[in-house]
């Protein structure tokens, strides 16, 4: 997953005095692929980086702040599909110096033999990229955004696959939202499908958007000690048409020292839930399929099905229950077939594969 777990945090004055400037555009947008073509699990959108701009292939997270991609000369660097972004090529690549605003108030920094300021960035799987704490000019389609805080990495080890970059859409001071969030009157949205819907496309838009007649609303939360998050108020787990026993509001509730809560996190591609929901809901799904024969654990999964001798299968429903919100989830997103297996669920957590995405915009049903 791509889920900041430390991320090096700047004053709003300083953030503030190196916004972008603002055009008088109304807003703009930019198209969103999956990953899956690249081996990621994860969204991908396709920036232009540089005044001229070199387009690279960039994570969507809004789990996390920083906006960075891969930057030549690399120490390590996994795999992407497009070049290594060269900042020497750049006219708009300009390194921010250490006595700066910006790089003094990082809760720690670093210094490079030019004096510019450095970066590190750690991940919640162990992931980390390091390198150049910077600014740089971002087109999304044909719309220009001018001095973002864009990082250079040259040192990126982890789970990272496929993209040069990623995109940070959280709420904290360094993401792409805050930054430009002058030029499109503080508003921005993102619609993420399937992966396996080939039809209808996704699309992020920084402004006004029109809201399908379908769309259903539940409100955003805040952490007063993690001002990067998404939060919302998930209430119950329905299976099959019945409210899940055991699983109450309390499980899931944010508690007066802002320990636990519910986030959405385009970045990360399973669910997962505390031991106590998920056991009361794997228990509920197992009494629901009785009409499937049990077969031992596969994997991570503890809960499978043979499905010798079957061409089609009913399998319990599932809908998730937030504030204002119910959710209905497609089978897809919470079964595993393998070959004549069928999984539900993990060992300790509940994989739901792109739950997430369908729940960023809340549809009636599916």
């Amino acid at each position: 997953m791509l889920r900041a777990e430390t991320i090096y945090s700047l004053v709003s004055k300083a953030i503030v005095c190196n916004r972008p400037r603002a055009t008088g555009h109304p807003g703009f947008s930019s198209s969103i692929i999956s990953g899956l073509a690249q081996g990621s699990g994860e969204y991908f959108t396709r920036l232009g980086v540089s005044t001229l701009p070199r387009y690279l292939y960039m994570v969507l997270d809004t789990g996390s702040d920083v906006v960075w991609v891969q930057g030549s000369p690399s120490k390590n660097c996994y795999s992407q599909f497009d070049p290594i972004f060269d900042p020497t090529k750049s006219h708009s690549f300009s390194g921010i110096p250490c006595g700066s605003p910006l790089c003094r108030n990082l809760d720690s920094s670093g210094c490079n033999k030019r004096r510019k300021c450095l970066y590190q960035v750690s991940y919640s799987d162990s992931s980390v990229t390091f390198g150049d704490f910077s600014t740089e000019t971002l087109t999304f389609r044909i719309t220009k955004v001018g001095r973002v805080v864009l990082d250079c990495g040259h040192d990126n080890e982890g789970l990272f696959v496929g993209a040069a970059g990623l995109l940070g859409l959280g709420r904290g001071r360094l993401s792409v939202p805050t930054q430009a969030r002058h030029r499109f009157n503080r508003k921005s949205s993102y619609y993420l499908v399937d992966r396996s819907v080939s039809s209808k496309s996704s699309s992020m838009i920084f402004g006004d958007a029109p809201i399908p007649q379908t769309t259903v609303f539940t409100p955003l939360l805040t952490n007063p000690k993690l001002d990067t998050f998404y939060y919302v108020e998930l209430l119950e787990i329905s299976i099959g048409g019945t409210r899940v026993r055991g699983i109450t509001p309390s499980l899931f509730k944010m508690d007066p020292a802002s320990n636990g809560g519910v986030i959405i996190d385009s970045g990360t591609s399973v669910t997962s839930l505390t031991r106590p929901a998920y056991i009361a809901m794997r228990d509920a799904f197992r009494i629901r399929a009785s009409n499937l024969k049990r077969v031992p654990d596969f994997s991570l999964f503890d809960t499978c099905f043979d499905l010798s001798g079957k061409t089609s299968v009913k399998v319990p429903t599932i809908v998730l229950h937030f504030r204002g919100a119910d959710v209905s989830l497609p089978a897809t997103n919470y079964l595993k077939q393998r070959n004549l297996l069928l999984c539900f669920g993990g060992y300790h957590e509940w994989f739901v594969h792109y739950w997430k995405h369908s729940a960023t915009k809340f549809p009636g049903g599916f």
